[in-house]
């Protein structure tokens, strides 16, 4: 009875092997974001295994807030890959002919929303396998930039750094010096490990061309550095001549707003002469010339007069001039007064 126990156990492993099976171990990958990502899926079918054909590859997304979603699709000899917006003509399978065995994935142009457990699913009844792959996207570290902060002169501190614009982490760093023994100094080697080496009492040994390697998973970068460890700089001589020269600059701002005040002045003062000279301007020639013939026909009168209308000519023919017009005209140096003569009691009066 044991005996025959044993050979049913026996049979039905046996049985079990020659069904249908994914041969590729479950396993963790990790590729670089722009990169393709090959995820293996290979499997062999069992003499019993007479079913259609079924693939299926679906994802797991990495935040756990979705729920598994199929991103491509073998059945009925038709291939279907539209199924998850996020991988749109970004997966593919390897095999032109997927039934020979071969289930195999790649996913192109890796984005960091890719990161997630990709599941392959073979189905061909009665049997049915399928094994898990993670798939991690990281960011090599590039635009790494080597940078001195701090005064490289003798007897300083400063800091040597090694800073990368992008990777991600897990970061490794190793300084290594290139030139004359090529040897890091002995102060800094608990550093050469560290984005940051801090240089204490500089001297001039120190001097040299320095390398930062930075690495992850997926790649490195690297970025060069050039240290020339100096005597102090005459600290007194470079404040004088800074004080010096914002003395000078104060002087040549004050020259212009100077000027420019000035300048504003000048022009205010002709505007003003200019408007005093437009308000004297003398009254019309045409008043003028009518004032001046109206009182010259009357002295040729004046002349011929008798006394007797003297006082009657004063009364009506002066009041007729008008007194706007007389008192305006200018009066002629050239022109000599009326004269006449009248007797009156005897006595001739000019």
């Amino acid at each position: 009875m044991a005996l025959l126990l044993c050979f049913v156990l026996l049979y039905g492993v046996a049985d079990v092997t020659r069904g249908l099976s994914i041969t590729t171990p479950e396993q963790s990958i990790d590729k670089a974001k722009g990169e393709t990502a090959y995820l293996p899926c290979k499997f062999t079918l069992g003499p019993d295994d007479h079913g259609p054909l079924d693939i299926e590859w679906l994802i797991s997304p990495s935040d756990n807030q979705k729920v598994d979603q199929v991103i491509i699709l073998y059945s009925g000899d038709k291939i279907y890959d539209n199924y998850y917006p996020d991988l749109k003509g970004r997966v593919h399978f390897t095999s032109n002919d997927v039934t020979s065995g071969d289930a195999s994935i790649n996913v192109t142009n890796l984005q960091l929303s890719d990161i997630g457990t990709y599941q392959c699913k073979v189905k061909k009844a009665p049997g049915v396998a399928n094994k898990k792959v993670l798939l991690t996207v990281l960011v090599k570290p590039s635009g790494t930039r080597c940078f001195v902060d701090g005064s490289e002169e003798i007897g300083n501190d400063f800091k040597l750094k090694c800073e990368p614009k992008e990777g991600s982490l897990p970061l490794r760093y190793e300084w290594q010096k290139l030139s004359d023994t090529q040897r890091m100094p002995t102060p800094w080697l608990a550093e050469m490990t560290s984005p940051v080496i801090s240089v204490k009492n500089a001297s001039s040994e120190y001097s040299g061309t320095y390398s930062c390697t930075v690495q992850n998973r997926v790649g490195s970068d690297q970025c060069m550095l050039r240290l020339d460890v100096v005597p102090p700089s005459n600290r007194a001589g470079t404040i004088a001549g800074a004080i010096i020269g914002t003395l000078l600059a104060l002087v040549f701002i004050g020259a212009i707003l100077f000027c420019c005040h000035r300048k504003r002045r000048e022009e205010k003062y002709e505007k003003e002469v200019h408007h005093d000279i437009r308000e004297d301007v003398p009254p019309p020639k045409s008043r003028t010339s009518t004032a001046r013939s109206y009182i010259g026909s009357n002295h040729s009168s004046l002349g011929s007069m008798s006394p007797s209308n003297m006082e009657g000519y004063s009364k009506t023919q002066y009041n007729q001039v008008p007194s706007e017009d007389f008192e305006r005209a200018p009066q002629s140096p050239t022109l000599a007064p009326a004269k006449f003569t009248y007797t009156t009691d005897g006595i001739t009066v000019v």
